[in-house]
């Protein structure tokens, strides 16, 4: 797999397309911190890391509102390929500021508004609306 956030961001998009009530994801710590920001922000009801017999995983368990998903859409940005960094003073505003953007910053993974508030850049890994 070459990109595992991706694929993490596959899985929650195909499970809200299906009306699932949770999805499980292959563990890793990026991708635990990038659920926890989400369960933070209202996009899912919860994270919980599961051990295993196929080793560890992270369960997120989705939340609706009558039987629509949250997450209207969730879009990958920067890739394995292509990385994409912004400076705290460009960082780009998603649906004015109706959505959110995940940031990998030098003091961790969070939104756009709380590197705005700590007046931090860094690399942007996706976009969630």
């Amino acid at each position: 797999m070459n990109d595992p956030i991706a694929d993490m961001l596959t899985r929650i998009r195909n499970a809200t397309t299906v009306g699932k009530d949770e999805v499980f994801v292959p563990y890793s710590n990026i991708k635990l911190k990038i659920a926890q920001v989400l369960k933070a922000e209202g996009y899912l009801l919860d994270v919980e890391k599961q051990e295993g017999p196929s080793g560890e995983k992270i369960r997120l368990q989705l939340k609706y509102n009558d039987k629509e998903s949250v997450i209207s859409k969730l879009e990958r940005v920067s890739k394995p390929g292509r990385r994409v960094y912004a400076k705290r003073t460009a960082l780009p505003r998603v649906l004015e500021g109706m959505g959110i953007l995940i940031i990998s910053t030098s003091q961790g993974i969070m939104t756009d508004h709380q590197a705005r508030e700590k007046k931090l850049g860094g690399e942007i890994i996706c976009k969630i609306w």
